[in-house]
């Protein structure tokens, strides 16, 4: 079988709503050439109908089953030891609650009653994050609640400039709540595990983030394939890494002929 092309969205094959030029035309060579292309981001802030639906916009055709997010791997962890039916407060967006009532859980609104317990809280990235917000999460945790973190991206490319991504508000909560979370994400073991069930073992991790998408294929056993059109390498935060990648490009497209060549 093939190793399956796991691609990373922001700064990949979008910034914002800004398809990045070339990313479409990669992926359906990708495709013509017999690889699976899947999706694994961690930006949990969209339901997967979204993300389908964005891709398509961006030229991509895709399945349900192609995307995979740092939503599902929360909802995932939390399913190790949370009884079904257990309800969970959402300091994020859309995607959270959809991936949290598809694992089983009741998904409490981050402006319900703070007298309300809930078994857990999980943070991720929103525009929607305010003090009321910050204080009704940092209560839950202090009061026993399992604190639980999408990821760590402390930023995120936006259209035309980089933009606070999950790590600075979960950076936020963590302060007021005086407890570091449980983290989901790239390159975290919850999004391993979900990566080697639904796509196997074998294929190589295509991403902008060497601190994550890096890590992560590191922690797959897999090549990784870094481009410079999203964070890294235009970042002092996240340089190219020495010694450089096995594979990296200005863009999705540069990355093709070589991927296919090494037959990874």
């Amino acid at each position: 079988m093939s190793a399956v092309i796991v691609c990373d969205l922001d700064g990949v094959v979008w910034r914002g709503d800004t398809p990045i030029p070339g990313s479409a035309g990669a992926i359906a060579a990708f495709r013509e050439a017999g690889r699976r292309v899947a999706f694994l981001t961690n930006n949990s802030s969209h339901r997967v109908a979204d993300v389908v639906d964005k891709l398509a916009r961006a030229g991509v055709p895709a399945d349900p089953a192609d995307v995979l997010s740092s939503a599902q791997a929360a909802a995932a962890l939390l399913g190790t030891d949370l009884a079904p039916g257990s309800r969970v407060l959402v300091c994020a967006g859309p995607g959270v609650v959809e991936a949290l009532t598809g694992a089983g859980f009741v998904a409490v609104p981050n402006d319900a009653d703070p007298a309300e317990p809930v078994a857990a809280v999980v943070c991720g990235f929103h525009r929607e994050f305010d003090f009321a917000r910050l204080d009704r999460a940092a209560t839950a945790i202090r009061g026993g609640a399992r604190f639980v973190a999408t990821n760590l991206d402390a930023t995120y490319p936006g259209d035309h400039r980089v933009l606070p991504g999950a790590g600075s508000l979960v950076a936020a909560v963590a302060t007021a709540a005086g407890r570091a979370p449980e983290v989901a994400g790239k390159p975290e073991a919850a999004t391993v595990a979900m990566v080697r069930a639904r796509l196997g073992t074998t294929g190589v991790m295509v991403g902008d983030r060497p601190s994550t998408d890096g890590a992560m294929a590191s922690a797959l056993g897999w090549p990784f394939a870094m481009v410079c059109s999203g964070i890294g390498g235009n970042d002092p935060t996240e340089p190219i890494p020495t010694p450089a990648p096995r594979f990296l490009a200005d863009d999705l497209d540069g990355l093709v002929g070589a991927i296919l060549a090494a037959g990874d």
